[in-house]
């Protein structure tokens, strides 16, 4: 799958910090409950590409990426685990010729105009606004949509329930990203019907 088709799949990103590798196939059941067809897992922790290997495995119906890729080694990596798409808050030349390489759907970060031109120079046109309420927010990609009219962009940072359909009301957002579909004390209570619940209400907020 193309990063554009796997990310046209759902209008909603929960980006997740798994610390136990056995809560993420309930996690994702949960979420794919509540409607989500994509998780990414952020390698912010040791648990990271055990629970990416699990959700790839176990819950086959939702697309299971990685994020916080900020190496070109984790690049193979995740790809190994089984991540069919990878995120990363930015983007460097080694990156993208590993990406290159390993035929990886890298969905890089970006917050500026001249960051967006580099990584467009570089084969990149679906991009994170990262972080996006601190970069501008819709207020921002408004401005891009004009002057680089073929981007598509997920944001990411400071997406919330409250401020999501902004987002998407724009013609260049293909989905918005976020953790607050996966509140910390939540997952720590394993309190999957509550991520559930949250994944519909946002859902709803979608238009």
């Amino acid at each position: 799958m193309s990063l554009e088709s796997i990310l046209s799949a759902c209008p909603l990103v929960p980006v997740v910090v798994i610390g136990n590798p056995h809560d993420a196939v309930p996690l994702a059941k949960a979420l794919l409950e509540g409607g989500i067809k994509t998780i990414e897992i952020t390698l912010r922790s040791d648990a990271a590409l055990a629970a990416i290997e699990k959700v790839a495995k176990e819950v086959p119906d939702i697309i299971t990426g990685a994020g916080t890729i900020t190496k070109p080694a984790q690049i193979k990596q995740a790809m190994d685990a089984g991540s069919k798409f990878l995120v990363s808050p930015g983007l460097t030349p080694a990156i993208a010729e590993e990406a290159a390489k390993q035929n990886a759907p890298l969905l890089p970060g970006v917050g500026t105009a001249s960051e967006v031109m580099q990584a467009q120079e570089w084969g990149f046109n679906t991009l994170k606004l990262f972080p996006a309420e601190q970069s501008g927010g819709p207020g921002t990609l408004k401005h891009f949509s004009a002057v680089f009219p073929t981007a598509r962009f997920c944001p990411t940072g400071g997406v919330s329930m409250k401020n999501l359909a902004d987002y998407l009301a724009l013609k260049n957002v293909i989905c918005v990203g976020g953790s607050w579909l996966t509140p910390a004390d939540v997952v720590a209570a394993k309190d999957w019907g509550i991520i559930t619940r949250i994944a519909q209400e946002s859902l709803a907020k979608c238009g």
